[in-house]
C-alpha cells in the first residue's frame, strides 16, 4: 500500500497559545509557497515561513569506498536523481509506503531531537549530534569524519571545497555574486530568503543500532557542502543504521524529506517545543494521506503536480476549534466568510446616502494612486500591450467609423471616429477610477445611432442637432445615477448577465470580422475557369493591319507565338506582356487579378491562427521560459508583422488600411461645433428627451456591466474601481462629443478585456513542477492614454499605416472575439449541449447539478441571446436597451426554478438570496453534503483568468 502526501494543512497540538494569537492575527498555519517576491497579494490566513529547498544524500559504498550521494530533492513536489540518464527527473507527487513512515516515527521517537540548535557550522553540528550517542571514540572520530565528507553532488557548484572546520564555510551571498552562467540553474528559480533543509540517510556496518537525529537549527546558517545550492540551512535529519535487506533508509529518508516538504508538517515543526510536538506533527501528516490501494496502479508511474493545489484552508477548521476552543459553527462561519467574501459589496459598492457621495469617495480613494499610476507603466510589457491595443482600437475606429458614415450616410465618418476615439479615450484614462478601459464605439450604440438617424431622415429632420439634444439629455440622466449612486445596482450584475452581454459582443465581432471578409470576396470575385464572363484576350492587327479583327485565341494553337503575332490567350501573355509585345488587352476580366480574394482568406486565416498559437505558446514545452512569454506578449503584433511581411512578398493589391488624409468633418459643409436647433422646431429640444432615456439605459449597461468584469476580484486588482467616476466621465464626453458631431463612447468589452490580458503579471521564480504565479494586473494610465494619442497623431501616419492589409486586421478581431467567446462558462456549457454523456469533460458542477438542469439554464441563456441578437438587427432595436435590462429580470426570475445550491454552482447568488439565507444557511453543512465540501473549496478558491474574460 502507498501513501500519496497532500498539499493541506493539518493541526498540531502542540503551543496552543502560539498557534492561537496567529490565527486571531491572521495568520494560518502553511509557508507562503511562492515566497516573498512570487506574490504581491499572498492569500490572506497564510503565514509567510520561507519556502524550504529539502536535499537527500545517501551515504553509498559500503563496505568498500563510503560516499555521500545526491539522490532526490524537494520544494513543492518530488525530483529523483535517474543516474543511468544523468538527469533530474521531472517533477511528481511523491507516494511513500506505509512501513517506512512508520519506522521513521519509531527511529525519531527513540533518537536524537534538537529544537533550536545553535550551531554556526557544519563541524559544531556535527559535534552536538554524535555527543549524545554513546559510541567508542574511535566510532565517534569515524562517524564526524564521514558526516563531514564533502557529498557528491549531480550538479557541481563552483567554488565549494571539501568541509574542514569552520574555516571552509562561506556566506550565503557567495552564490549571489557568482556570475548567472556560473550558477546552479535552480538557484534562479528560488524566490529570496529560500532555506534548505538536509536528509543523510543510509546504511552502515560499523553501527549496531539504528541513529537517528533531528536538529532545528535556532538560527539558518550555510551549511554549504550539504547542498548542491548554496541556502543557508534551517534543518537537518540524520538517519543511520546497520545494512538491511530491504534497504529501508532509503525510503526513511525519502520519507522524512516529503514530510519536511508538506507545508503544514513545516509549520508544525518550525514552532515544535519538544519531541512530542514533532510526532504530534507526524501524526497529523499521517491522518490526511490518501491511501493507494495495492494491485490497482503502476508503482513506477508518476503522478505529475497538478494544475491547481487544493485550499490550504481546508483544516483550518481543526486549528480553530481543537487548538482555541472555538465552536463548530464559529468556525464554519469564519470560514464560510473566507468562501463567500466576493459576495460582500466592496468599499466601492456601499451606499453613503448623499448626493454625488460615491463620486466623492472614488474620487478621494483614486487621488492616492494617481503618481503610481503612471510610474508603474514603466515596463516593457508596456510596450507590447500599447502596440497590440493600439492596432485593435484603430482597426476598430475604422470598422465603425465606416459603419457609422453608411448609417448615417455621410454625416459622420472615419475621421470624427479617429478624433472621437482619440479625444474621448485620452481624456478618460486620464480623469477615470479605471483607466484600464478603453473606449469604443460598440454595437448596440451604433445600432441606436441608425435608428436616431432613420427617425430624423423619415421625418425631416437636422440630424447632428437633434443628436446633440438627444447627448445632452443622456448626459443630465446619466449625472442623476451618479448622484443618486445608481452604480450599486451593478450587485445585480451576477455571471448570468455578464456573460449573455458578452457572449453577444465577442459574436459581433466574429460576425463583422467574418462578414467584411465576405464582402472584400464579393467586391474581389474568384474567377472560375470556363466562365463567360471571365476571358481576357490579347488583341493584335491582322495580316491586313486592321485590328478590329481579333478572336478568342483559346481555339487557336499555342505555336501561333512562333510564327506571328497573332491573336493570342491571355494565359499565355499576361496583359502587361501584351502591351509590351505591342498588342491590347480586351475581357471582363483583364483588370481582375484572380487570386486576391484567396490571398486575403490566406491573410485572414493566417493572423487569426498565428495570434492565437502565439498567445498560447507560453504554455508549451518548447523554447525558454522568457522567450515564450515574449511571442505570448507580442502574439499580436507578430500576427499583423508576418500578415505585411506576406502581403509584401508577393507585392498583390490587396486592400490596404485606409486612414483619413486631411482633417476636416466629413459632411460638406459644417463646422466642427454643431448647431443647437438647425432646422429643427424648437420643441425637438424637450422631445429628444424620450430617446434619450432609452440610451441612457443603454450606456449605463453597456458601461457598468464592462466596469464590473474588469473589476472582478480573479484579476486581484490593488487601486480599486470607480464606478460612479467612470459614469460621472462618459457622461461629460457624451455631452463634448455631442456638441462636436463625433461619434458617442463606451467601455468597449472586448478590447478592455484583451487590454487587461496584455497586462497580467506573472511571478518570474517558479519552482520545478510549479507553473507562474498570476500576481495581478499592471495597472496604470499611461498605456491607454499613449494608445489614443497615436489613435489621434494616425491621420498624419498615413503613408505607414497605409501598408497593413485589411484581411490581416479582420483576422485580428476574429482572434479577439474567439478568444472572449471561448473563455467564458456559457461556452463550455454549450459544447455539453453536443456531447454525449462519457466524453464530457469533470466539470465541478456536473458533480453537483444534474444533467437536465444544467441543459436547462444553457436553453435559458441561449434564449435570451438569441432574443437580444434578433431585437438587434431588426427594426425593434429601439428596445434593445430594455431588453439589456431585462437580463437582470430574467436571473431575478430563475430564483424559481433552480435552488440557491445550483444557483451558487450555475452562476452567483444575488444580494437577496443571500439575505433571506439564515446565517449559518451557507455553512458546507447546509448547501453541500460530506462529499462536496472539498469541490466547494475549489468552487471559491481564487484563480487567474484564463483568457479575456474572467470567470470564477
Amino acid at each position: 500500500m502507498k501513501l500519496q502526501g497532500q498539499e493541506d494543512f493539518g493541526h498540531s497540538s502542540a503551543h496552543e497559545n502560539v498557534l492561537a494569537e496567529e490565527l486571531d492575527s491572521g495568520l494560518g498555519p502553511g509557508p507562503g509557497l511562492g515566497g516573498p517576491s512570487d506574490t504581491d497579494n499572498g492569500e490572506s490566513g497564510v503565514s509567510k515561513d520561507p519556502l524550504l529547498f529539502i536535499q537527500l544524500n545517501e551515504l553509498l559504498g559500503w563496505p568498500h569506498a563510503l560516499e555521500w550521494r545526491e539522490t532526490g530533492r524537494w520544494v513543492l513536489f518530488e525530483e529523483k536523481l535517474e543516474v543511468g540518464a544523468g538527469r533530474w527527473s521531472a517533477p511528481h507527487v511523491p507516494t511513500l509506503a506505509l512501513p517506512s513512515l512508520q519506522k521513521l516515527r519509531s527511529l525519531l521517537a527513540e533518537g536524537i531531537v534538537l529544537l533550536d540548535c545553535q550551531a554556526q557550522n557544519l563541524l559544531e553540528l556535527v559535534e552536538q549530534v554524535i555527543s549524545g550517542e554513546s559510541l567508542s571514540p574511535e566510532l565517534r572520530g569515524q562517524l564526524q569524519a564521514l558526516l563531514l565528507q564533502r557529498p557528491q553532488h549531480h550538479i557541481q557548484t563552483p567554488g565549494i571545497r571539501p568541509c574542514r572546520g569552520s574555516k571552509a564555510f562561506r556566506s550565503a551571498s557567495h552564490d549571489e555574486d557568482t556570475p548567472l552562467k556560473h550558477q546552479n540553474p535552480l538557484r534562479q528559480k528560488l524566490p529570496p530568503g529560500t532555506e534548505a533543509a538536509a536528509v543523510l540517510a543510509g546504511e552502515l556496518g560499523f553501527l549496531a543500532q539504528p541513529l537517528g537525529a533531528f536538529v532545528r537549527l535556532r538560527n539558518s546558517v550555510v551549511l554549504e557542502p550539504l547542498t548542491e545550492v548554496i541556502l543557508p540551512s534551517r534543518f537537518f535529519c540524520l538517519l543511520l543504521g546497520p545494512p538491511t535487506l530491504e534497504g529501508s533508509y532509503h525510503e526513511m529518508g525519502r520519507a522524512a524529506a516529503v514530510l519536511l516538504s508538506d507545508p503544514q508538517f513545516q509549520w508544525s515543526v518550525r514552532r515544535a517545543g519538544d519531541l512530542h510536538d514533532l510526532l504530534a506533527a507526524l501524526d497529523a501528516f499521517l491522518q490526511e494521506v490518501t491511501t493507494l490501494p495495492p494491485g490497482r496502479w503502476d508503482p513506477t508511474a508518476r503522478i505529475p503536480p497538478p494544475k491547481r493545489l487544493s485550499s490550504q484552508h481546508k483544516r483550518l477548521h481543526s486549528e480553530l476549534q481543537e487548538v482555541t476552543g472555538l465552536s463548530r459553527q464559529s468556525a464554519a462561519q469564519a470560514e464560510d466568510k473566507r468562501h463567500h467574501g466576493q459576495h460582500t459589496p466592496s468599499p466601492e459598492l456601499q451606499r453613503t446616502g448623499r448626493l454625488f457621495g460615491g463620486l466623492v469617495q472614488d474620487v478621494r480613494r483614486k487621488a492616492c494612486w494617481y503618481p503610481s499610476d503612471f510610474l508603474d507603466a514603466l515596463h516593457p510589457q508596456c510596450f507590447s500591450a500599447v502596440l497590440y491595443i493600439y492596432l485593435a482600437t484603430v482597426t476598430n475606429a475604422i470598422t465603425f467609423g465606416g459603419l457609422l458614415g453608411d448609417a448615417t450616410e455621410g454625416a459622420q465618418g472615419v475621421l470624427e471616429s479617429f478624433l472621437g476615439t482619440a479625444v474621448a479615450g485620452a481624456a478618460f484614462c486620464l480623469m477615470a477610477g479605471q483607466p484600464l478601459t478603453i473606449l469604443s464605439s460598440t454595437g448596440p450604440v451604433l445600432v441606436f445611432e441608425r435608428l436616431l438617424f432613420s427617425f430624423s431622415r423619415d421625418h425631416s429632420l437636422d440630424y447632428l442637432p437633434f443628436r446633440l439634444w438627444v447627448g445632452v439629455w443622456v448626459a443630465a440622466f446619466c449625472l442623476v445615477l451618479v448622484a443618486t449612486e445608481a452604480s450599486l445596482l451593478v450587485r445585480y450584475f451576477t455571471r448570468f448577465t455578464e456573460e449573455g452581454f458578452c457572449a453577444l459582443i465577442s459574436l459581433i465581432f466574429v460576425y463583422d470580422a467574418v462578414g467584411k471578409m465576405l464582402n472584400l470576396i464579393h467586391a474581389y470575385p474568384i474567377q472560375r475557369p470556363g466562365s463567360p464572363a471571365s476571358g481576357c484576350f490579347c488583341q493584335y492587327p491582322g495580316p491586313g493591319g486592321n485590328a478590329s479583327e481579333w478572336t478568342s485565341t483559346k481555339h487557336r494553337d499555342t505555336d501561333v507565338l512562333s510564327v506571328h503575332l497573332g491573336l493570342v490567350n491571355a494565359s499565355l501573355l499576361s496583359p502587361p506582356e501584351c502591351i509590351r509585345q505591342g498588342g491590347s488587352p480586351h475581357g471582363p476580366s483583364c483588370d481582375t487579378v484572380p487570386d486576391i480574394a484567396f490571398f486575403s482568406l490566406l491573410l485572414f486565416f493566417t493572423s487569426f491562427l498565428c495570434a492565437t498559437a502565439l498567445k498560447h505558446v507560453k504554455n508549451s514545452r518548447l523554447l525558454p521560459s522568457a522567450v515564450r512569454k515574449v511571442f505570448s506578449d507580442f502574439s499580436s503584433v507578430l500576427a499583423i508583422l508576418l500578415g505585411c511581411g506576406l502581403d509584401a512578398f508577393l507585392g498583390l493589391a490587396t486592400p490596404k488600411l485606409l486612414v483619413p488624409t486631411e482633417f476636416k468633418p466629413t459632411l460638406p459643409g459644417r463646422g466642427w461645433l454643431v448647431s443647437p436647433f438647425g432646422a429643427n422646431p424648437w420643441w425637438l429640444s424637450v422631445a429628444a428627451a424620450l430617446p434619450a432615456l432609452l440610451l441612457s439605459i443603454l450606456i449605463f449597461m453597456d458601461q457598468q456591466i464592462t466596469a464590473v468584469i474588469l473589476n472582478r476580484a480573479e484579476y486581484r486588482l490593488q487601486k480599486g474601481a470607480g464606478f460612479h467616476l467612470d459614469l460621472f466621465c462618459i457622461a461629460l464626453l457624451i455631452l463634448l462629443t455631442s456638441a462636436l458631431g463625433l461619434p458617442w463612447y463606451v467601455s468597449a468589452t472586448v478590447i478592455s478585456l484583451a487590454h487587461v490580458d496584455s497586462l497580467r503579471r506573472e511571478s518570474k521564480a517558479c519552482v520545478p513542477g510549479e507553473d507562474p504565479h498570476f500576481l495581478g494586473i499592471r495597472e496604470q494610465r499611461l498605456t491607454g492614454l499613449v494608445v489614443f494619442i497615436l489613435t489621434g497623431v494616425s491621420i498624419f501616419l498615413a503613408p505607414v499605416l497605409e501598408f497593413i492589409p485589411m484581411p490581416v486586421l479582420y483576422g485580428i478581431f476574429l482572434h479577439m472575439g474567439v478568444a472572449a467567446l471561448s473563455s467564458i462558462q456559457f461556452t463550455k456549457r454549450v459544447q455539453l449541449l453536443l456531447m454525449p454523456t462519457k466524453h464530457q469533460p469533470d466539470m465541478l458542477l456536473l458533480r453537483h447539478v444534474p444533467l437536465s438542469r444544467v441543459h436547462l439554464f444553457t436553453a435559458i441563456q441561449l434564449a435570451c441571446l438569441g432574443l437580444l441578437w434578433i431585437i438587434k438587427s431588426t427594426p425593434a432595436a429601439i428596445i434593445f436597451p430594455l431588453m439589456l435590462l431585462g437580463l437582470v429580470g430574467v436571473r431575478k426570475a430563475l430564483e424559481w426554478v433552480f435552488p440557491p445550491q445550483e444557483l451558487l454552482w450555475l452562476d452567483e447568488l444575488m444580494p437577496e438570496e443571500e439575505k433571506n439565507i439564515p446565517e449559518n444557511g451557507l455553512e458546507p453543512e447546509h448547501l453541500f453534503s460530506r462529499n462536496d465540501r472539498e469541490d466547494s473549496e475549489l468552487m471559491y478558491q481564487p484563480k487567474a483568468p484564463e483568457i479575456n474574460i474572467s470567470v470564477n
